[in-house]
């Protein structure tokens, strides 16, 4: 239980850093910018801690679900003329647009402020709004590097680890041999555990999937397979009996067809399981293995409303949820803790630990850039909006527009804001109630 609570509570150590360098992430270019940023916090709600450095207050709330920087002058003020208007008659979503607006005043220092956000060139702003995400993906590449070439990956290797006494169908539950039962073929030729395989046929095996390849194409046909036992090498010819097995994705994962059933191919079969070593990668495994997330995460975005209500059904009928679907914060924090409660290495369960919160820091940039607001991605597209409207005017020789008023879709931002909060609001409640688990119920 303690080493559960360590790992949930690592976790979340984690990811206050991950807010907090997506918001250095806005604010270094932000202040090099000129921009005036008044707070740069870590959290939401009451404040625990604040100190002012110069111009800006920095701080951290109770809360750590999120973070921002207070820059001024994110939209245009409010021209003078409607300045004076009150919120009679302007019904919620107007005055919603008025507050905004009157909070946004507040942070300008009149109509000859230079340091504000909407009066920076289109390329600065999107950099300002680009620079939360492209934090998280760094971090995400920093861990996933750490992980890959300073840790290393778990690795099936050519040393044999367990040795089947007999072959049992893919489908079948039993668990003892029986007499009827064919003897596993690796048995039958005399291998043992800590055999380590050399090569196959004369073909050299550097690791047990390329071993397992050669097996798994030569059904019935005897292999002389040349081990390494004691110092010494001993060849034993083994001949692969044709078997159903099941069939695997590349992340190791049984796959399954529409009615949920293990999908089975038959493939020549000896009987073996390796040992699995944490052996290190090269350097560029870390970014490679960041950038296949940024893809998986993606494939998930894009039908998160879709995703998020198969949890809720989930949540309501008790059923399996998808090992694949969407998490909140309550459950990277469970998986994280049972990582670090597993029976497992210690080594195996800080690498656990740190590609959850990688996974997590690809989730943070994936979904901020999502193309709305109050997200990064909404800003970005309303600053590329200005741009256009302003390149429009410059080819066809016209005024330069005013500046793109962002506070008119406040009534959109606060839908949106709506359902995140009753999206997350279904994925807390789900991982508290229905969890998903690394190691089955």
């Amino acid at each position: 239980m303690i080493a559960f609570v360590v790992g949930f509570a690592l976790l979340f150590v984690g990811l206050a850093v991950s807010i907090a360098l997506h918001e250095i992430g806005h604010l270094v270019p932000a202040k090099r910018f000129g921009v005036r940023v008044g707070q740069y916090m870590i959290g939401f709600g009451p404040t625990l801690w604040s100190r002012r450095f110069g111009e800006t207050e920095y701080g951290v709330k109770a809360l750590p679900i999120g973070g921002y920087i207070s820059m001024a002058g994110m939209y245009p003020p409010t021209p003078a003329e409607r300045a004076g208007e009150g919120r009679a008659g302007g019904g919620f979503f107007a005055t919603m647009v008025q507050d905004a607006r009157a909070a946004n005043d507040e942070t300008v220092d009149g109509d000859a402020d230079e340091r504000v956000f909407y009066r920076l060139p289109v390329f600065q702003r999107v950099i300002i709004m680009l620079g939360g995400p492209v934090m998280n993906l760094l971090f995400a590449i920093v861990l996933f590097a750490l992980l890959a070439s300073g840790i290393g990956m778990s690795t099936a290797t050519t040393t044999v680890a367990s040795v089947s006494e007999c072959v049992v169908p893919a489908s079948s539950d039993q668990t003892d041999c029986t007499a009827d039962d064919p003897v596993a073929p690796a048995a039958q030729a005399g291998m043992l555990p800590g055999d380590q395989i050399v090569s196959i046929d004369g073909v050299a095996v550097a690791d047990f999937d390329e071993a397992s390849a050669i097996i798994r194409d030569a059904p019935g046909v005897p292999l002389d397979v040349a081990v390494l036992r004691d110092g010494e090498e001993a060849t034993l010819t083994v001949t692969p009996l044709l078997t159903e097995r099941p069939v695997y994705d590349d992340s190791g994962r049984a796959v399954t067809d529409d009615e949920d059933v293990v999908v089975t191919e038959e493939v020549g079969f000896i009987g073996i399981s390796p040992v699995s070593e944490l052996q290190s990668q090269p350097i560029w495994v870390g970014p490679q293995m960041a950038f296949e997330n940024v893809g998986a995460v993606a494939g998930i975005m894009w039908q998160l409303p879709v995703k998020v209500w198969e949890t809720g059904v989930t949540l309501v009928t008790g059923g399996e949820r998808d090992p694949d679907g969407p998490l909140s914060i309550v459950g990277a924090g469970v998986i994280a803790g049972e990582v670090a409660s597993a029976e497992a290495p210690i080594l195996n369960r800080v690498a656990g630990i740190l590609s959850v919160l990688a996974s997590l820091n690809i989730a943070l940039f994936v979904f901020n850039l999502i193309p709305l607001l109050p997200l990064d991605g909404g800003h970005i597209v309303v600053a590329l909006w200005d741009g256009v409207k302003r390149a429009w005017a410059k080819l066809f020789r016209r005024p330069p527009p005013a500046p793109v008023d962002a506070t008119k879709l406040v009534p959109v931002t606060f839908v949106v804001v709506v359902c995140l909060i009753a999206m997350g609001a279904v994925l807390i409640l789900a991982d508290i109630v229905n969890p998903i688990s690394l190691f089955g119920s």
